[in-house]
């Protein structure tokens, strides 16, 4: 029990309690960043449940193979640019990044060349992964795998550093919408998704978007002092926060579209359920950071990004829950 409480706080706080002896469970969950896990879950199950909702044939295998293969590409991503960012001096003791949780280098948990070696196994592990997908699906799933890839490494990689030019942000929704959505739809169906089906990857794609501009709002300053050109630094925080604040809202409304247009069934309107905390987000959002953390606060000096993900969770677990009830009870306007 005490080792289930351990990861169950790493994945709730990205943190493992001073006082708790570390396990080597606690401490792969925590080098890989799993607490984030989630939002790369949920876009995988909401392109097996478009899927399964309209496709003739419903591979529930490759479904399953899917999302596990998408959260290995996302531990790789984190440690691909926790590497990088170590490489090119980002990431310091001084830096954000390891002061709210440990970094897997900087901390002592991994050196340099066993973080290079686990980077180099899981994408080993996907790389089996996408050739089964390659041989019994179709070479298009080849063109969503490549594309992620190239997001993944190139965010923090030179030469290209998609986040110190602004096109980080971009680069999330592109995959956690169209690449990990529409892949999943595809090796799940057989089958590229129609036309209707892409419109229906937007809105989870702008909840993660949301999370990741809170974080870059959050690191504003070192990210300035830096010249890592995220989007909050090109526009600065108010806008920022505006922005984070209109596209969380936007996610609604898309939705809403969605289902007026008959592309998605009426039960995913449950995502109205998660407003009242929406509400609370914004609040949040209406204010300045606190100068010092609230007790018990586990992911400090991070703020912005802890509410959008707060938000995150909800509407996206009602966003899943309302597809599986399409299967269940489907109905269209």
């Amino acid at each position: 029990m005490s080792l289930l409480g351990n990861w169950r706080e790493v994945i709730e706080t990205a943190n493992l309690s001073p006082e708790k002896e570390m396990d080597p469970v606690s401490r792969w969950l925590i080098i890989t960043r799993a607490a984030v896990f989630s939002m790369t879950a949920t876009s995988g199950v909401i392109g097996g449940l478009l899927a399964a909702a309209i496709a003739e044939n419903t591979n529930w295998l490759n479904f399953a193979l899917a999302v596990i293969g998408l959260v290995i590409a996302h531990a790789s991503n984190n440690m691909i640019n926790d590497y990088f960012d170590l490489e090119t001096g980002v990431d310091t003791d001084e830096y954000a990044r390891a002061q709210y949780a440990p970094h897997p280098v900087l901390s002592g948990m991994i050196s340099k060349r066993g973080l290079q070696a686990a980077i180099l196994i899981v994408n080993l592990i996907d790389a089996a992964i996408l050739l089964y997908f390659g041989l019994t699906v179709g070479w298009p799933v080849v063109v969503f795998a490549l594309l992620g890839l190239f997001i993944s490494v190139f965010y923090v990689a030179p030469p290209i550093k998609l986040k110190h030019r602004g096109l980080g942000e971009p680069g999330v929704f592109l995959v956690w919408g169209p690449l990990m959505i529409g892949g999943t739809y595809y090796v799940t169906a057989g089958e590229l998704p129609p036309p209707g089906m892409w419109f229906a990857c937007v809105p989870y794609a702008l909840v993660v978007t949301t999370v990741l501009i809170g974080k870059h709002i959050d690191k504003i300053e070192a990210d300035r002092g830096k010249n890592i050109r995220t989007v909050p630094v090109i526009i600065g925080e108010q806008p920022s926060k505006w922005l984070n604040v209109a596209l969380m809202a936007s996610y609604y409304l898309v939705i809403a579209a969605l289902v007026l247009t008959g592309t998605l069934g009426i039960w995913v309107l449950l995502v109205v359920l998660a407003m009242p905390r929406l509400w609370r987000v914004i609040q949040i959002y209406r204010e300045p950071r606190p100068s010092e953390p609230p007790p018990d606060y586990p992911v400090w000096p991070l703020w912005y990004v802890s509410a959008a993900f707060y938000h995150n969770k909800l509407a996206g677990g009602l966003f899943v829950l309302g597809l599986i009830i399409n299967l269940i009870l489907p109905f269209t306007l």
